[in-house]
């Protein structure tokens, strides 16, 4: 293909990602080097009947004048990533000459916003991705192995997680485990114990979180990894049936070196997903034991006390760079293989 012909061809993609992406991103990031505007105070003279005093108030059209002139705020630079709500690179010099051994040290990290809900997002989308591709594999494993009559209603159920919406997905599963419901009363019956909280644990917050995420997330790596299994060659397979290969051995030497692409291809998914992890944490009400840096993006953007467009920001971009890095050695791993296979 001539560069002309390739440029044109290339073209309408380009500009799509240009205008969805890139400069999405970058208004972003300029938005999050400012900050907004303090409100204007001007003192005033309140006469009553027993006399007169000084008094400040905000003037509201002083107020009103500055942000018509400076619609994005005042100018902070990069003062808002290295605050204390987000990389607290003060707060982490303090807490380093003031601790006196790593635990002591990593208790005062975690209570800083950033780094608490940075732990709870990487421990979410460290298990949850991994159980994520397992689970997918060996439903479609099974489901594979199903009579014919049997595949389609275990794939419509096997696929049901995944058509819920997932906001009510995770409502449903917080209804299910209140002292009330279901699981919750199940539980309080199994282990005897009436005033057992599966929301007052942090812990138990966490696992039901997790366990949410995998519930909702394994359907598209069954259906990923099923659809993957009709395209490995049968001569293949009956070969290694003859070699006396056991049902292991040939998963293990001829189904997943196929699906080696599929299984980078849902990692990739799974990894964007579950760093951005956000609605389970809204269902369960979870904020009090568990949030991430898709939660403070919200609680910014809308929570009670404001709107902080550039904090917001900031942790928008720290986002985007946590989901880079965490990309590069799947990225790194399919260029390597690709130039293998050039070669």
């Amino acid at each position: 293909m001539k560069n002309r012909t390739f440029f044109w061809f290339i073209l309408p993609s380009l500009v799509a990602m240009v205008l969805f992406i890139a400069l999405p991103i970058g208004s972003v990031f300029i938005q999050s080097l400012y900050i907004e505007h303090g409100a204007v105070l001007k003192e005033v003279k309140s006469c009553g009947p027993f006399g007169c005093k000084d008094e400040v108030q905000i003037d509201v059209a002083a107020t009103s004048q500055l942000k018509e002139e400076k619609p994005l705020g005042k100018f902070n630079g990069f003062g808002t990533y290295t605050n204390r709500n987000h990389l607290a690179v003060t707060e982490l010099k303090s807490a380093w000459n003031d601790s006196a051994n790593w635990s002591i040290y990593f208790s005062k990290v975690y209570n800083l916003p950033f780094y608490r809900a940075l732990a709870f997002t990487l421990t979410y989308t460290f298990i949850v991705t991994p159980l994520v591709l397992l689970l997918g594999f060996f439903i479609a494993l099974g489901v594979n192995s199903l009579p014919k009559k049997l595949k389609g209603p275990t794939i419509f159920v096997s696929l049901l997680p995944m058509i819920v919406t997932p906001l009510i997905g995770s409502l449903i599963l917080f209804w299910m485990i209140d002292s009330k419901g279901i699981l919750g009363a199940s539980l309080q019956w199994l282990l005897d114990d009436p005033n057992l909280s599966l929301k007052a644990s942090p812990a138990l917050t966490w696992i039901m979180l997790i366990i949410y995420g995998v519930w909702h997330s394994a359907p598209f790596a069954f259906i990923v990894f099923y659809a993957g299994l009709q395209t490995v060659p049968s001569e293949t397979i009956e070969a290694a049936m003859i070699d006396g290969a056991s049902r292991w051995e040939r998963t293990r030497y001829v189904v997943l070196p196929h699906l080696v692409p599929l299984i980078v291809f849902i990692s990739l998914i799974q990894l964007m997903d579950n760093f951005r992890v956000f609605e389970p944490i809204v269902g369960f009400s979870a904020q009090a034991s568990a949030t991430s840096l898709s939660w403070i993006i919200y609680n910014d953007l809308a929570g009670g006390e404001g709107t902080f467009f550039g904090s917001a920001g900031a942790t928008s971009v720290l986002t985007i760079l946590g989901v880079a890095v965490l990309l590069i050695p799947v990225l790194i791993r399919t260029w390597n293989d690709f130039n293998r296979k050039a070669v």
